[in-house]
């Protein structure tokens, strides 16, 4: 199993052209940060957002040191700070309880709007506070308060639910042939191994997803006095943002999702079609190239050939990985091709040349990204495989067979060998996993389409291979007030990557029903790789 987390994957690309994975996180900060002089909505007399300890219901805010992070995040430095507690089980008000760490990044303004937006992670399983590098890179603080709190079970939450074992086994597998049922069943036994140590700890593993999470913000919004707020979520976060608007719309002004996973739609068939949306985006782009299309040309089915040759004679070769002095042995069969180019998405740039010099007999600059991706420190126990398999098993899997999985998979990419279909690209062994794993189903609730008329923007990029841009229109269509928005050429979460999306998102804050949208006209297609 392999997250759709950004962080893990996105982030680490634009950084690190070898890599495919990374969290941006940062180190323990303890104590308050100076605070501003001003009144935030609803907080009380005089005192700014997170600054003042109260109980609403059975979340109680206490304002105190900012959360643990992996990595220095110096945005922290001059954030209000504290902690969010609520029960594991909002059913159960009397029962465990957990705490959720909570960090306010101020308004770049001295009048900052009354109305500030909460941050919603991806993943499942990603850690907020890791994320705000990303959020005021792109300038979400200019004229609001920025809110973000540790979803239960994730990295500055306590219980903290990382599996550091499955990261090492996932690196560990690099020489394993990829969709071996071999290699599914050390991969089943690293998920036991990995549940049965948060049981262990006292766990409820059946209280870690969406439905908990989404009291979890309507409780931090109550305590932090706050009347009304906005809501950003990314990847993962818009399943969240989405089931969060359906079960406590009360309070939220607007809502953004970005890289968007439908509720309705999320596992395997979903993520068979973004795949193939977003690969025949880059395909369809470099064609449009002359000096690509001349260089490398028949590209998409060049791509579609390699996966069956590779599934039925995988390619070993030995690579070098920055921080590791040995060399690093990888097998590359089909379903790592098809798992790297999901990934390699936010390197597009240089796609056509790696799957040319693949098909030429050079495996390494793939194996190189795919190894750096597994053995880089930002993909070791940083990521909740608590919340993750909470959502996959109790939301996902429950209402989508593996034969609807496969099924998807034979329907959008007829020539792939069925022992690539039957694993979803992200989703690797994710029903024997969820087997393992042994929690309930959610309500089939869970899976309702949400319709509101919050109003809400909805951002898709045209080579987002993880979540698919026909995704975002699909959920716009019950949202009455929706303004739904594709930014081409790029891939999974436009909000990073994109000056044009920030800017769309920033007056999407400002003014709900018109933001503007003018700087879409002005794109462009990368300017592909072309090899001597």
């Amino acid at each position: 199993m392999t997250l759709l987390s950004p962080a893990r994957h996105r982030r680490a690309s634009r950084r690190l052209p070898a890599t495919l994975a990374g969290a941006t996180a940062g180190a323990l900060v303890v104590g308050l940060a100076a605070l501003p002089a001003r009144a935030d909505s609803g907080a009380g007399a005089g005192a700014p957002l997170g600054t003042v300890a109260r109980t609403a219901g059975d979340a109680r805010f206490e304002p105190g040191p900012c959360p643990r992070t992996a990595e220095p995040i110096p945005a922290l430095k001059k954030a209000r700070c504290g902690t969010l507690t609520v029960p594991e089980k909002h059913s159960h008000r009397k029962g465990r309880k957990i705490t959720l760490g909570v960090a306010v990044i101020p308004a770049a303004t001295a009048k900052p709007a009354p109305d500030p937006i909460v941050w919603l992670a991806g993943g499942p399983g990603d850690d907020s506070v890791s994320e705000i590098p990303m959020a005021l890179a792109g300038g979400l603080n200019r004229d609001r308060d920025v809110i973000f709190m540790s979803q239960r079970g994730t990295y500055s939450a306590d219980p903290q639910l990382t599996c550091p074992n499955v990261d090492e086994f996932n690196a560990r597998a690099l020489d394993l042939v990829f969709g071996a049922p071999s290699t599914g069943r050390l991969h089943v036994e690293a998920t036991r191994d990995c549940r049965d140590r948060l049981v262990n700890r006292g766990a409820d593993l059946s209280a870690y997803n969406g439905i908990e999470s989404s009291a979890d913000y309507d409780g931090l919004r109550k305590a932090l006095g706050i009347r009304q707020w906005n809501v950003f979520g990314i990847s993962y976060g818009t399943d969240l943002a989405l089931q969060y608007m359906r079960l406590h719309p009360k309070g939220i002004r607007s809502v953004g999702i970005d890289g968007v996973l439908p509720p309705s739609l999320a596992g395997g068939a979903v993520t068979w079609r973004a795949a193939r949306e977003g690969f025949d985006g880059m395909f369809k782009a470099c064609k449009e190239q002359p000096a690509c299309n001349t260089r490398y040309p028949n590209l998409k089915a060049t791509f579609e050939r390699l996966v069956s040759q590779l599934e039925a004679r995988p390619v070993t070769t030995t690579v070098t990985v920055e921080g590791h002095p040995k060399p690093v042995k990888v097998v590359l069969d089909g379903g790592v091709l098809v798992n790297w180019l999901t990934f390699a998405s936010h390197l597009a740039a240089g796609v056509p040349r790696s799957i040319d010099e693949l098909a030429h007999g050079n495996p390494k600059r793939i194996a190189e990204q795919w190894a750096g991706g597994k053995l880089s420190p930002q993909a070791m126990g940083r990521v909740s495989y608590g919340l993750a398999f909470g959502v996959f098993c109790g939301e996902w899997t429950p209402y989508e067979s593996e034969a609807d999985v496969l099924r998807a998979g034979r329907r959008l990419f007829p020539s792939f060998p069925r022992s690539v279909l039957a694993n979803a690209p992200l989703l690797t062994w994710l029903h024997a996993d969820c087997r393992a794993w042994d929690i309930p189903a959610a309500p089939r609730s869970v899976r309702q389409v949400t319709r509101s008329d919050i109003p809400t923007l909805v951002l898709s990029g045209g080579f987002d291979s993880q979540t698919a841009p026909s995704s975002g229109p699909y959920a716009a269509r019950t949202l009455s007030r929706s303004t739904a928005v594709t930014i081409p050429y790029v891939a999974h979460v436009v909000f990073a990557d994109s000056s044009c999306a920030q800017t769309i998102t920033r007056s999407f804050f400002d003014t709900p029903t018109t933001p503007a949208t003018s700087c879409l006209a002005g794109l462009k297609p990368p300017a592909f790789e072309i090899a001597p």
